[in-house]
Formats: structure tokens, C-alpha cells, sequence
């Protein structure tokens, strides 16, 4: 009898991942924005914040590659230390109206009834407006600074995620398993937490991945405004607006940090779409 061996025909999670290249390079691009943001002093070649009179707005060269500023500062340094600025924008300005919207979009989806009513009126009287339109308006009126902004988005942008969290509950209390719940006894604490939850949560998941990039991109459109990080802090919609009256003369100031903005994006952009592509279900 000849030896038979049995393997597995299913590939495993990390095997499907690394089959997809848009996946992968949107794990490269985070996971190196990352290491930028928690160790910026490993790679920047300056201090950030050290003035040179003597080197004010020179080109890129081998001792500054991205060129100096308006008070010779090393542009690259200062892309560099905006990266822990802004990763932070893309996590705390969007955590806080994930939890807060996956949270009341469960309950929502569970309970419906006069909930259901309450909540749809909400999302009516937010979608009515633009996003960008009422996030500008509660920090003009909070007062310029990066917790204002976490602020006022965390307070629009929770319902987002909640009617999307509501959807996902909705179609996760058609399956067996949460009627079967019910029938058993089960609390609705327990059955909401610990079974719909966990099985709606991806494609919410996937649409944080996303987010994380619009949050940047609005960050840096505030900081541009003057209502986002202040000058001196390295920040790249600062950095940008620091260059804007030199664009012709001095194309760098703006256009560094404005790739680092593309290159961070498409790297969320990347990661978001990859993981809806790992982890749609097939059929």
C-alpha cells in the first residue's frame, strides 16, 4: 500500500494575504508610517525645530534631500515629525466615533422600535449638511487646536459607523444562530456582545481602514485653515500652508509634505481594500 499523506486544500489567512499585492504594499506603507511616528528621531537627519539663518529656502541637495524652509529648518526632519501628528489624527479621530458607533449602531439594529425612529431622524439631520462643512464649524467655534478637532469629528462622525454597524446587526439577526440565542434564553447583552457583534463587525473594520485616510486628509485641510495643529508644530497641512506664498520659488515647502499626505493615504487606501478583498465571504 503506497503512503498517503493529507494535506490541507484550504490556504490559510497569511497565505491568501500575501497573494494579494495591493494588501501588501498597503501593509508596507502603514507599517513603515508607523515606525516613522513612533521613532521619528531615528530617522530624521535635523531637529526639527532648529533654526539656520544661513540656509533659508535652499533646494533639496545631500544635506537637506526635501530642501529648508522659510527659517532654514531641514524639511525632511520636519515631514518626518509630522508623521507622529499625524498618524495620531488618523487614530484618535476616528477611535472615538467607532466605539461610539459601533455601540449605539448594535443596540439600534437590535432593539429598532422608537430607538430605530430616534436614530434615523439623527442621521437624517447629519447627512443634510457636508461633513467637511460641519466639522470647520464646531472647531471655529471650539477654538483652533488638534483636541477640538478630534472633538468635533468624533461628535458627526459616529454616525457613520453606527448606521453602518446597524445594517450589519440587521442582516447578522436573519441567521440562525441569533434566533437560536433567543430561544435558548440568552441575554440581550449576550447576544448582542458576544454573537452579532463579533460577526458584524468586519465590514466596519474594513470602512475604519478607509476612514483613517479621509481623517488625515481632513486634519491637514484644518491645519492648511489655521484650525488644526499650530505652527511650530510640524504637521504637513501646516507645512503646506507655510509654503503656499513660495510655490513658484520654493516648490518644495508644498509639495513635500503633500506626498507624504498621498503616499499615506494610498497606503490606508491600499490596506482597506485589500482586507474587503481577503475577507468577503465566497460563495
Amino acid at each position: 500500500m503506497s503512503d498517503m499523506t493529507f494535506t490541507n486544500s484550504q490556504p490559510s489567512f497569511f497565505r491568501m494575504a500575501l497573494r494579494k499585492p495591493g494588501l501588501v504594499a498597503g501593509l508596507l506603507i502603514i507599517g513603515f508610517s508607523i515606525l516613522l511616528a513612533v521613532f521619528p528621531g531615528a530617522f530624521a537627519p535635523y531637529d526639527p525645530n532648529t533654526i539656520d539663518y544661513n540656509a533659508i529656502r535652499q533646494p533639496p541637495s545631500w544635506a537637506h534631500p526635501f530642501g529648508t524652509d522659510l527659517l532654514g529648518r531641514d524639511s525632511l526632519s520636519r515631514v518626518i515629525w509630522a508623521y507622529q501628528v499625524n498618524m495620531q489624527m488618523a487614530v484618535f479621530g476616528t477611535v472615538f466615533a467607532l466605539v461610539t458607533g459601533v455601540i449605539i449602531g448594535a443596540l439600534v439594529g437590535y432593539y429598532r422600535g422608537i430607538a430605530d425612529l430616534i436614530f434615523g431622524r439623527i442621521v437624517d439631520a447629519v447627512i443634510t449638511f457636508p461633513f467637511l462643512v460641519l466639522v470647520i464649524a464646531m472647531v471655529a467655534v471650539l477654538g483652533p487646536g488638534l483636541v477640538n478637532m478630534y472633538i468635533a469629528i468624533s461628535v458627526v462622525y459616529w454616525v457613520y459607523y453606527a448606521r453602518l454597524m446597524r445594517a450589519e446587526v440587521i442582516a447578522q439577526m436573519g441567521n440562525d444562530y441569533a434566533a437560536a440565542g433567543v430561544v435558548m434564553g440568552y441575554s440581550d447583552r449576550r447576544i448582542i456582545f458576544r454573537h452579532l457583534l463579533p460577526n458584524a463587525i468586519t465590514p466596519v473594520i474594513v470602512y475604519w481602514m478607509t476612514d483613517m485616510a479621509l481623517v488625515i486628509l481632513l486634519g491637514s485641510s484644518l491645519g492648511y485653515l489655521g484650525l488644526g495643529a499650530q505652527p511650530p508644530q510640524a504637521e504637513w497641512g501646516v507645512l503646506i500652508a507655510e509654503g503656499r506664498n513660495f510655490i513658484s520659488t520654493a516648490w518644495w515647502l508644498s509639495l513635500m509634505p503633500g506626498l507624504a499626505i498621498v503616499l499615506t493615504g494610498l497606503g490606508f487606501s491600499l490596506l482597506g481594500d485589500g482586507l474587503a478583498d481577503l475577507l468577503r465571504p465566497r460563495g
